[in-house]
C-alpha cells in the first residue's frame, strides 16, 4: 500500500468528530482537513430557528433535487454567491431530545454533561468542545463546502488513488464565493444523511402541491406546534420523528383536535388504538383536483377537513460532489438503498482510500468511533489485522444484499438482538487492535455490562406491544419524567 499521509474529512458533525480525534492521534498523518460547510462543528444537530424552505418533489430523490454546483472553468476563482438550494440547513425542532442513552451515545472518552436523553443543544455543544477538547478545533475549515471530488489516476499507486477535491467558501463579509482546489491521499465521507428531505410519489400529488402550495411541508421544516394554532393537521410518518411531532401536537393546547395520522404499519410505540386526540389513518392512495385525500381503506379527508400536511418520512443520503465521469460510477444505488461496493457500512473496496463514518443505523456516534479508530490504523499502516481480499469484500455485499431482500429489511440497517451490532463492532474492534506502546493512536471502546444495560433498559418511549407480556417481568417497572426503564423484553435499535 503507498504511503497516505494526507486525509480529508468531510463534514464536522459526530462523524467528523470522532474521525479528527482518530486520525489526529495516531500522529502519523502530515495533513488532516475538516471541511464543514456550516459556520461551526455540530452537525445535524445545529438549531435553525427559522426553518428552511424548499421545493417539494414527490419521488425525488437527491441526484435529482441536490445537483452538483457548475463549477468555474478556471480555478483559483472568486463568483457571485451561490443561490442554488444545498439542504445545509438541519431538521431540528423544539423540543427534540436524543433518543439513546448518554451512556451509550456519547463518545467514549467524555459523557455528555447528563442523560439519560438530552434537548438538542447538548449534542451540538458537545460536538464543538469535542473538537477544542482533543486540539482538534484547528483541523476545521469552516464555511466550506466541498463541490466535487475526483479521482486522480496514478498507475504507480495502483488501486490507491489520490483525491482532488473543488472547495467554495461563502465569505460573508465581502458578499463572495471563494473556488479552489486541494489534493489528498484519502477522504472520509462523514456528511450524515438527515439532509435532503423525501417524500413519496402519490398519484395527484404534484398537482395538489402546485393548486395548493404551502399546505404541504417535510418535518425538516417542522419547529414547534405553535405554528399550528388552531390548524386542523394530518402527519404522515409513524417513525422516530413522526412518533415525537404527532406527540407534541397532541400535547399542544393551540393545535385544533383530532390530529390526524396516516401509517403504513404499527410502530413500537403504539399499541391498539391511538390516544386521544389521535386518529389513525392508512397510507394515502390518492389526492384529488378538489383537494380531498383518499385513503387506502377508501375513507377521505376534504379540503375543509385539514389545513396542513406534515411528511415525516425521512431523508435520503446526498452526494452531489461525487464527480460519476471521473470516478467510473455511481456511489449510491437509491432503488436499494445501500452505498455501492460498500464492506463493513465502512470500507469501500474498489476504492480502497475512501472511508465511511456514520452510514449505518446503530449506536450513533459511539459507532462511528469504532469506524473511524479502524480506518486511522488501516491507513496508517498499523492495524491488527489486514481487510479481506477484496473478492471477499464483494461476497459480503452480494451476501448482505440477497439476505435483505429477503427479510425485507434495510442494506445499513444493523439489529441490536439478533446479535449484529456486536458482531459489527468486533470486527472493526479486532481490525484496530491496540493502540502503540508509547500511547499513540486511541483505544476502542468497550461496550460493557453498564451500557448494554442502559441500551436495553432504558427508553424514550416505551415499546407498547399489541398483545399481553411474555412474562411478568416484561413489564415497565420504574418510570421517571419522560423516560421509562422496561424489563427484561430486549428489542433491535429501531427507534435511531
Amino acid at each position: 500500500m503507498p504511503a497516505i499521509k494526507s486525509v480529508a474529512i468531510i463534514g464536522a458533525g459526530a462523524s467528523g468528530a470522532a474521525a479528527a480525534s482518530a486520525f489526529a492521534a495516531e500522529k502519523y498523518f502530515d495533513v488532516i482537513r475538516v471541511f464543514e460547510r456550516r459556520e461551526e462543528p455540530g452537525g445535524t444537530w445545529i438549531y435553525d430557528a427559522v426553518p428552511p424552505k424548499f421545493d417539494l418533489v414527490p419521488g425525488g430523490l437527491p441526484h435529482d433535487i441536490d445537483p452538483p454546483l457548475v463549477i468555474p472553468e478556471v480555478l483559483p476563482a472568486t463568483t457571485a454567491p451561490n443561490t442554488q438550494e444545498r439542504f445545509s440547513k438541519t431538521p431540528i425542532y423544539d423540543g427534540l431530545t436524543t433518543n439513546v442513552p448518554e451512556i451509550a451515545m456519547s463518545l467514549s472518552d467524555t459523557r455528555f454533561p447528563y442523560g439519560p436523553f438530552v434537548p438538542h443543544w447538548i449534542p451540538k455543544n458537545y460536538i464543538r468542545e469535542y473538537f477544542s477538547l482533543h486540539g482538534d478545533d484547528s483541523l476545521l475549515v469552516l464555511n466550506t463546502t466541498v463541490e466535487d471530488i475526483s479521482c486522480i489516476h496514478d498507475d504507480s499507486r495502483g488501486a490507491y488513488n489520490r483525491w482532488r477535491l473543488t472547495l467554495r467558501k461563502h465569505d460573508r463579509t465581502r458578499g463572495v464565493d471563494e473556488w479552489w482546489q486541494e489534493k489528498f491521499d484519502a477522504v472520509i465521507l462523514a456528511n450524515g444523511h438527515y439532509s435532503v428531505p423525501f417524500i413519496p410519489f402519490v398519484t395527484g400529488l404534484p398537482e395538489y402541491l402546485k393548486k395548493f402550495p404551502g399546505r404541504i411541508i417535510h418535518s425538516k421544516s417542522y419547529r414547534t406546534p405553535k405554528v399550528y394554532a388552531r390548524k386542523r393537521v394530518l402527519l404522515i410518518g409513524n417513525s422516530a420523528s413522526g412518533h415525537d411531532i404527532a406527540d407534541q401536537l397532541l400535547k399542544s393546547r393551540d393545535v385544533q383536535h383530532p390530529v390526524y395520522q396516516s401509517r403504513h404499519s404499527r410502530s413500537l410505540w403504539e399499541g391498539d388504538e391511538p390516544p386521544e386526540g389521535l386518529v389513525w389513518k392508512p397510507v394515502i392512495d390518492e389526492y384529488t383536483a378538489d383537494g380531498t385525500i383518499v385513503f387506502a381503506d377508501g375513507s377521505t379527508l376534504g379540503y375543509e377537513d385539514i389545513d396542513i400536511i406534515i411528511y415525516a418520512t425521512g431523508y435520503k443520503p446526498s452526494y452531489p460532489f461525487w464527480n460519476e465521469k471521473a470516478n467510473g460510477r455511481a456511489l449510491y444505488n437509491y432503488p436499494e438503498g445501500r452505498f455501492q461496493g460498500a464492506f463493513q457500512h465502512t470500507f469501500v473496496g474498489d476504492y480502497p482510500t475512501l472511508g465511511l463514518v456514520g452510514l449505518p443505523r446503530t449506536l450513533t456516534f459511539r459507532s462511528f468511533e469504532y469506524q473511524s479508530i479502524a480506518l486511522a490504523r488501516l491507513w496508517s499502516g498499523r492495524a491488527a489485522q489486514p481487510l479481506p481480499p477484496i473478492a471477499q469484500q464483494r461476497l459480503w455485499e452480494i451476501q448482505r444484499i440477497k439476505e435483505r431482500r429477503q427479510s425485507g429489511k434495510k442494506f445499513h440497517d444493523i439489529e441490536w438482538d439478533t446479535g449484529e451490532t456486536d458482531a459489527y463492532l468486533t470486527f472493526l474492534y479486532r481490525l484496530s487492535g491496540l493502540p502503540q506502546l508509547d500511547g499513540t493512536g486511541l483505544t476502542p471502546p468497550i461496550l460493557n455490562a453498564t451500557t448494554r444495560w442502559a441500551i436495553e433498559n432504558i427508553r424514550k418511549y416505551p415499546i407498547i406491544r399489541p398483545t399481553p407480556p411474555r412474562s411478568e417481568h416484561d413489564k415497565v417497572v420504574d418510570g421517571e419524567s419522560d423516560w421509562v426503564v422496561v424489563g427484561n423484553w430486549k428489542d433491535s435499535l429501531s427507534f435511531i
